[in-house]
Order: structure tokens, then C-alpha cells, then sequence
């Protein structure tokens, strides 16, 4: 279509906000392409069929389906309202990721996982907790294999001093952090109170990057009623750039291991 009308992939990737490579890989079928991007592209392409354009739809929607099914993922139930990013999680080369409030999933304990569950009162059914813990645990053997995930964390100090479950669910939690902490893949940095305001304090947000040459950055964040994705050049500049100061701020590794042991000690 795009040729058709001798149009560039610049062109397209004006249109979507996107990158050359963005269109590149929705093109060539490495990813899969929502819903707005193929109104777009028609919009550009002077497609005005109505029923053209629904029969596209369908087909992307199948498309996605078929990329989370055929993820180990798939067995875990709870870790179904979050496939599309575990799906990217999976094949993803590194990730960056500010917590202000929890420690990140990836480096989550059983009993820390579970008392967050149940603590934050948002599953309808409790039986459900008991695969989403598993799912969790599952996710954390990225950071270990033949192809470990790089893995670069800030955690805010309160998240660590939170008694989520209790001191000895804690103790084990923070003895977990240390742990990781060893791996070369893992760098874990801790903001401190003193820091004070900081341009991290309104949310948390994990950036999701992959190995393939032009592959854009993937900015993941998640709310209270709703998961936020952020593909555009411009929102993956923006928070690469705000996660950097946010860890100039954070204490170095080996003062945050000081830290994280500290406040073990005090538990």
C-alpha cells in the first residue's frame, strides 16, 4: 500500500509518531501493530474502505492473540492480563526499571509477592494469588541462563523500609536484594531520603530495550486502572533521559548494599 502510493517509510513514520525502524519491523512482521497505527496508516494511504479496514483489524488481532499464546507464559493464569509485556519482557536484551513504592517484580520473594497481593485487595478471587506468585517466580529465570537479562534498578528507600507481610518476610525480601545484587548482570542502586524532591517522585516506569539494530526502546507503566505503553522515539528519549537523573540521584551499588543492610539489621 505504502509503495503503491510511492511513499517513503519516513512517510509512515511521521504519520504514527514512530521511527524508520518501527515501520521497518511492522512491515517486515517482527512486531505486532495496534489498532490506532493501522487507522493511521490508512488515513495516509488514502484507504477509506470501511469494511478493508475492519478486515485488517481482525487480522492484527489475531495476530497479537497468536504472539501470546505461543509464550511460555500462557500456562501461568495470572500472568494473563499481563502477556503482551512478559511477552516483551522475554525477548527483551535489558531493562531499566524506577520503583518508587515496591520492589520490582523481577526481584520479588514468594512471601513479598504474596502479601503484595493480598495487601493491595485487587483480585476478586483469592485463589488467583497462588498463580500469580508462580508466574512471578517464573519471570526471574531472565536474570540467569545463557542469556541473562541486564537488569539496572533504582528503588526508593521507602520501598525497602515498607513492612509489606511483616519484619521477617522483609528480612528475607531485603537478604534477596543483596543476593542479586552479587550477579553481574544486576545493578541495583537505592534512593535515598535525603535526595529529597527528585524527578521521579509522580510514578514508576520500566523501559524495555532488545538487541536488533533500530529496535525502538518500549516505555511500560503501569496505574491504578489501567497499563500505559510508550513507543514513540520522543516518550522512550524522554524517560531514558529521566531515568538517568533519577539514578545520578540514587545511591551508588556498593553504598546502596551499605544501605539495604542496614536497614536488615534494624528489622
Amino acid at each position: 500500500m505504502r509503495e503503491g502510493r510511492s511513499l517513503r517509510q519516513s512517510h509512515a513514520a511521521e504519520a504514527l509518531t514512530a521511527s524508520v525502524a518501527k515501520v521497518a519491523k511492522i512491515e517486515r512482521g517482527l512486531v505486532p501493530i495496534r489498532d490506532p497505527d493501522i487507522r493511521a496508516l490508512c488515513h495516509l494511504y488514502g484507504e477509506g474502505d470501511a469494511d478493508f479496514i475492519d478486515r485488517l483489524l481482525a487480522l492484527a488481532k489475531t495476530d497479537r492473540e497468536r504472539r501470546k499464546a505461543s509464550g511460555w507464559w500462557n500456562q501461568y493464569p495470572g500472568l494473563q492480563s499481563m502477556a503482551e509485556y512478559v511477552a516483551l519482557e522475554d525477548i527483551a536484551t535489558s531493562l531499566r526499571t524506577w520503583q518508587v513504592a515496591i520492589v520490582p517484580g523481577l526481584l520479588q520473594t514468594p512471601d513479598y509477592a504474596r502479601a503484595l497481593a493480598v495487601g493491595n485487595g485487587s483480585w476478586e478471587d483469592p485463589d488467583e494469588i497462588e498463580p500469580f506468585v508462580e508466574s512471578r517466580m517464573a519471570r526471574q529465570a531472565r536474570l540467569i541462563g545463557d542469556r541473562p537479562l541486564e537488569l539496572r534498578v533504582v528503588v526508593h528507600e521507602g520501598a525497602l523500609r515498607q513492612l509489606v507481610g511483616g519484619r521477617e518476610v522483609m528480612r528475607e525480601q531485603l537478604g534477596r536484594l543483596l543476593d542479586v545484587a552479587r550477579q553481574p548482570n544486576v545493578k541495583l542502586q537505592v534512593m535515598p531520603y535525603i535526595a529529597g524532591a527528585h524527578p521521579g517522585m509522580t510514578s514508576a516506569f520500566t523501559i524495555v530495550s532488545f538487541a536488533e539494530p533500530g529496535a525502538l526502546d518500549v516505555v511500560h507503566m503501569d496505574t491504578t486502572s489501567t497499563t500505559l505503553w510508550l513507543e514513540s522515539d520522543t516518550d522512550a528519549e524522554r524517560h531514558s533521559s529521566l531515568f538517568d537523573r533519577i539514578s545520578r540521584l540514587g545511591l551508588a551499588q556498593h553504598t546502596s548494599v551499605r544501605l539495604i543492610n542496614a536497614i536488615l539489621r534494624e528489622l
